[in-house]
């Protein structure tokens, strides 16, 4: 079974590791765990930590570069996309995709000029918010010494900025990734995006609740939509008690089978992620993905419905958002 992720932070830990490298680095994602795995595309997310970074459009530029540069070691293995023309190419041709995304919309330091060149570099998902206040939008709590995981920002949204960028994602082809974006800026995305958006890694909040998971209301819209979101595996937000997280597998098929029951197959996808959660879970690396695969079909769920979880929905969010 192929499968799509919709997003791990292995690029951070490739800029913070200069002697690492993407072949075989000792981490969540590398190209072993990728191809034992069987994956068809992974989004590679560039992470800016917004507060402590002077000059977050120009790291981001680094990461970039650090990007094509390993992706230039192993061409036979491994290509960028910039349509989904080119996935399918990838595919015939037996080689992983890779789709660069940011994690951080601040790094478009309030400036549609620099989304433009984003998406001139590869850029083709952006996450609006990571946990600070951006200029694009406002989170669902703020990282500081006491940050509250319980009480969801229902007032603040997209800024007048933000409401611009996603109109011009929208008319590039970038998609829209509300992940970590408050409640507010979650429904002011549905409001104003023209094509369907994602939740890359974020989770049912009924069965967890965590304000990094969806309501069941979002979860209805964003179905609606036309969107995914992508199930996250870190332990946190699988499970009010985060030990009962840490069992990945039986956590994920709870969290897939409710979203189903509730609004239907087509909403689901997979954002493990991995490299920015601590791996100490069940299933802690890309090359074990087929054993959710395997947990679902002992819970009743067609290969028809697996296929969608796994890589068919992205595929549909992709073609809407690229062309």
């Amino acid at each position: 079974m192929n499968y799509i992720d919709l997003h791990c932070d292995t690029l951070s830990e490739l800029m913070k590791n200069p002697t690492f490298h993407l072949e075989d680095a000792p981490l969540q994602v590398n190209l072993e765990q990728l191809t034992e795995g069987n994956c068809l595309l992974q989004c590679f997310a560039m992470f800016v930590y917004l507060k402590n970074t002077k000059n977050p459009f120009k790291y981001c530029i680094e990461m970039i570069d650090r990007y094509y540069e390993e992706l230039k070691l192993y061409p036979n293995q491994i290509a960028p996309v910039f349509t989904y023309e080119d996935i399918l190419k990838n595919h015939q041709q037996g080689k992983i995709s890779s789709l660069l995304t940011i994690e951080e919309g601040g790094v478009t330091e309030s400036n549609l000029a620099f989304v433009r060149t984003l998406y001139r570099l590869g850029v083709r998902m952006i996450c609006l918010n990571w946990n600070f206040i951006n200029g694009v939008g406002h989170p669902n709590f703020i990282l500081n010494d006491h940050p509250n995981f319980k009480i969801p920002n229902e007032k603040d949204g997209l800024t007048e900025y933000g409401i611009q960028m996603v109109k011009q994602m929208n008319s590039l082809g970038i998609i829209v990734d509300v992940s970590h974006l408050s409640d507010k800026g979650f429904y002011d995305c549905i409001k104003y995006s023209t094509k369907p958006i994602v939740a890359s890694h974020s989770n049912a909040r009924t069965i967890c609740s965590h304000v990094r998971n969806l309501t069941d209301d979002m979860i209805l819209c964003l179905a609606k939509n036309g969107g995914v979101m992508g199930m996250n595996f870190c332990a946190s937000f699988l499970d009010n008690d985060e030990e009962k997280g840490r069992d990945t597998i039986s956590c994920l098929v709870r969290h897939i089978t409710y979203i189903k029951n509730l609004a239907g197959i087509d909403v689901l996808a997979i954002g493990s992620d991995f490299d920015g959660i601590d791996p100490n879970i069940s299933l802690r690396r890309a090359s074990l993905m087929p054993k959710l695969f395997e947990a679902l079909r002992a819970h009743s769920f067609t290969e028809e419905e697996i296929e969608k979880l796994a890589y068919k929905n992205f595929l549909r969010v992709a073609k809407e958002n690229f062309s």
